[in-house]
């Protein structure tokens, strides 16, 4: 059940807040991040929206959506699917082309962001009027949990590699949890030209690039509890492409 929402004076009215969550095979997570993020907002008393990208999911993710929309209301819950999997980037513009908010928020459906973190992204960002907030796992407390020596070597040896070639002024260049001025992320993701996992590291080069502020926030990312994760081989090979490619063109 939905937390009830608190009067909060101090908050800035004017601002709202969409939370992008694109799904592949997502029906065990979807229930739990959503009342989670109903929770966090509700309880800080920040205005938002979700809204949920679903690439076609064989597995009924849409269909549990669409009971989360009736729970929550419509007003909360936007439901924008597309047909097939076309990619994690392009289903940030998708979404992107729906929000309403003048902040935007990216993370997983699959629990490995808690939402917990999402006052401290806000809090951070007021705190500097910075244009972007990223959370980081290798900075203060941040760090990673219930990953094997395999997957932790492969995250760190791609950050290690991506802070040595392309300098971008952020300590966790392949997370995908941030919050974005939405004129930012607008004006960025006309600019990239990446798919998949390498849009995230391309989006923090560009801000760089454009001279965006950018703030941090310590992060414990968490291995997914339900379904498979969908970093594989051709995952690693586009990665390695990606940072090849931005190293040669910023």
């Amino acid at each position: 059940m939905a937390s009830r929402k608190t009067s909060h004076p101090n908050r800035d009215s004017e601002d709202k807040y969409s939370i992008l969550l694109p799904t592949y095979n997502e029906r065990e997570n979807l229930p739990l991040i959503v009342w989670l993020l109903v929770k966090y907002f509700g309880e800080s008393g920040y205005n938002y929206e979700i809204i949920v990208i679903d690439d076609g999911s064989p597995d009924g993710t849409l269909e549990v959506a669409e009971q989360l929309q009736k729970i929550y209301g419509e007003d909360k819950i936007l439901l924008r699917p597309r047909a097939k999997k076309l990619g994690l980037g392009t289903a940030y513009i998708h979404g992107m082309k729906h929000a309403t908010g003048n902040f935007i928020f990216i993370m997983d459906a699959d629990l490995s962001h808690h939402p917990k973190f999402i006052p401290e992204f806000i809090e951070k960002q007021k705190e500097g009027n910075y244009d972007l907030v990223s959370g980081t796992r290798y900075q203060g407390s941040g760090g990673v949990y219930g990953w094997d020596l395999r997957r932790k070597l492969i995250s760190r040896g791609a950050n290690f590699l991506s802070q040595v070639l392309l300098r971008p002024g952020a300590s966790d260049l392949t997370g995908s949890f941030r919050l974005y001025k939405k004129a930012v992320l607008d004006s960025l993701v006309e600019r990239c030209v990446s798919k998949g996992y390498v849009f995230q590291m391309e989006m923090i080069v560009r801000a760089r690039q454009l001279n965006y502020t950018i703030g941090e926030v310590p992060i414990s990312f968490v291995d997914r509890v339900y379904g498979e994760s969908k970093l594989g081989g051709n995952e690693i090979v586009s990665f390695v492409k990606g940072l090849i490619t931005l190293f040669a063109t910023t």
